[in-house]
């Protein structure tokens, strides 16, 4: 595997460690645009078991990127998720993220109705005017209350 040079600048550290992934990861049977988002999802968590277990539904990504050229809000269920996010790019779509997890109104929410705070996020999300979508990657109350919706 190849090695970072520490003297580079962020944006050249970023394309060399990509083109690692890229490289390590060898022949992957993906759209170009799901090809992106595995090597991100690698680069974000130094996993590469996700080339073997990361699926997509069909139109999944270009769904997601009309979305966000129409200014959809993102939304998280972690303050983690919410800080990995460009504001700034997303900003430029006309889009935001959010992340209700820690609101007070929330957790009041999730104490009147015995539930979880993730769930009463979501909730609260719900009621956003606007395209969302939902980042979920550890809240599983979260993606059970987006599943009982769908």
């Amino acid at each position: 595997m190849g090695v970072v040079p520490e003297h580079l600048l962020p944006e050249e550290i970023e394309r060399r460690s990509f083109a690692i992934i890229g490289e390590e990861l060898g022949p992957v049977d993906l759209s170009p645009e799901e090809l992106v988002v595995l090597k991100r999802v690698i680069h974000t968590s130094a996993d590469f078991d996700y080339r073997e277990n990361l699926c997509f539904s069909g139109g999944a990504v270009q769904a997601g990127m009309a979305a966000l050229q129409r200014g959809a809000t993102i939304v998280t269920d972690t303050r983690m998720a919410w800080s990995g996010i460009s504001k700034p790019a997303l900003a430029k779509l006309g889009g935001e993220a959010v992340c209700f997890i820690a609101a007070e109104d929330v957790a009041a929410a999730a104490k009147q109705h015995g539930t979880t705070r993730s769930a009463a996020a979501v909730g609260k999300a719900a009621a956003l005017p606007g395209e969302l979508i939902f980042a979920v990657g550890n809240a599983p109350t979260a993606l059970l209350r987006l599943h009982e919706w769908v």
